[in-house]
């Protein structure tokens, strides 16, 4: 089986350190652990803070990048292999066809858009991956929260919580990802839809 883990994080080089140190610690347990990352294929961010300590803990390196950004200048060399995508979409599609789990580390709109896909994937039964959200310093616990409020006024089953792990630190994220048993059912209509 291979081991991929697909990584949405945040591009931005102007954030709080400790994202920056969940992101460097997580590479290096992937790494360490016998796990290559999938990401988007740039040096900005914690998307290369946590890919570069993979790459230098013995995995292997995947980036994905649209066409736009790479004549931004945003595409890295580093990469052990790398994948050119007509758009957004089409840079998620090769994502999820390549990586066998998927982690959110902090992110903005684009890592809550690809995190979102991921679940609602795994939610009409199209993978079995396992979904780690990475909580540094709390980072997503408003969204955790409105994921409650999702559930409670009954617009997704209250089974939507074994979609997705909530980790608190990257030793946890490993831990979840080495223990993890795919489900073994597709989800009914009735286990989507009803409350």
């Amino acid at each position: 089986m291979r081991n991929n883990i697909c990584v949405f994080a945040s591009s931005s080089n102007y954030l709080e350190e400790i994202y920056y140190k969940d992101a460097k610690e997580l590479g290096q347990l992937l790494g360490e652990n016998g796990y290559n990352i999938v990401y988007g294929g740039s040096t900005l961010g914690l998307m290369w803070s946590c890919a570069s300590e993979v790459q230098a803990n013995g995995g292997k390196v995947y980036g994905v990048m649209p066409q736009r950004l790479v004549d931004m200048g945003c595409r890295t060399d580093n990469c052990d292999e790398f994948f050119l995508a007509e758009g957004m979409r089409d840079r998620k599609a090769k994502m999820d066809e390549i990586s066998d789990g998927v982690i959110a580390l902090a992110g903005g709109f684009g890592t809550l858009e690809e995190l979102s896909e991921m679940i609602v994937q795994k939610q009409l039964g199209y993978n079995k991956k396992p979904i780690v959200i990475l909580n540094t310093n709390g980072f997503y616990d408003k969204l955790l929260d409105f994921f409650e409020v999702i559930i409670e006024e009954k617009f997704a089953n209250k089974i939507s919580k074994d979609l997705y792990y909530v980790a608190k630190t990257p030793q946890d994220t490993i831990d979840y990802l080495k223990s993890y048993k795919a489900p073994d059912f597709t989800p009914s209509k009735h286990e989507i839809y009803s409350r």
